[in-house]
């Protein structure tokens, strides 16, 4: 009896060491997948530029418009008075087609333009058709109007989903959103507005203005704004400049 115990005692013992060691075998194997999740995600897709990662001290402005006729002059006006060549515009096209005179001046000046879509709906509601049917007539009005093809797209709101990423990266658009954003379109006083901006913008960054009728006090801001950053020795460029031959921060969606 006692000898039937050790061995039972020994047989346990191999069993619980057999255990131990599969128990061991499967954490580092899941501790493995997960590390190969993280460096190389599993669900690869399009996805949405916020930054740029350089150490280079370039940044880039952005302004989108949707409404109004009024705030887009002196906001032209004041990159023209301090000299900035580079700036990106994205524009909605039913905008752009009755305002062309501005969307003229903008070009003229030299700035970007990018697509903000035809409708100023979230596109995540809609079926893919529908996705591919605004994004294609934002595209034809931008093409006609600016005698450029653009192939940079910020959704109306920012908001998107996978398949609107998908979409539109088939038909040949990198989606962009931003990093600082400026809040301007809430009117919280121009101190405000310059400081959220000076205080957030860094190498790389893409940053989210208005120039629609909403924006009521981004004129004002804005020289201190340019002032700022320039003095932090900051150089505007374009996004698609920015992100040329850069790593940028993407933001893929599940």
């Amino acid at each position: 009896m006692n000898f039937f115990w050790v061995l039972s005692g020994k047989r346990l013992k191999r069993i619980l060491m057999v255990a131990v060691a599969l128990i061991l075998a499967f954490g580092i194997y899941v501790a493995e997948q997960r590390d190969i999740q993280v460096f190389m995600p599993l669900n690869q897709g399009p996805a949405a530029v916020y930054s740029v990662d350089t150490d280079q001290k370039k940044l880039a402005l952005t302004f989108d418009i949707s409404w109004g006729e009024e705030r887009a002059g002196p906001i032209l006006d004041v990159l023209e008075q301090k000299g900035i060549k580079n700036a990106t515009f994205f524009l909605s096209s039913p905008w752009a087609e009755t305002h062309p005179d501005i969307v003229k001046r903008i070009v003229d000046m030299g700035y970007e333009v990018g697509s903000h879509g035809h409708r100023h709906e979230n596109y995540s509601t809609y079926d893919e058709e529908k996705i591919r049917t605004q994004i294609r007539k934002a595209h034809q009005i931008l093409t006609e109007l600016t005698d450029q093809e653009p192939n940079l797209i910020r959704f109306p709101n920012g908001d998107f989903d996978k398949r609107v990423l998908k979409v539109a990266d088939d038909m040949g658009y990198t989606t962009i959103q931003w990093d600082t954003d400026s809040l301007d379109w809430m009117n919280p006083g121009k101190d405000k507005i310059i400081n959220r901006v000076t205080s957030k913008a860094h190498s790389g960054d893409i940053i989210l203005m208005h120039a629609s009728d909403s924006s009521k006090q981004l004129h004002e801001a804005l020289p201190v704004i340019i002032d700022d950053l320039t003095e932090k020795g900051y150089e505007f460029v374009t996004v698609s400049e920015l992100i040329a031959g850069s790593e940028v921060d993407l933001n893929p969606v599940d």
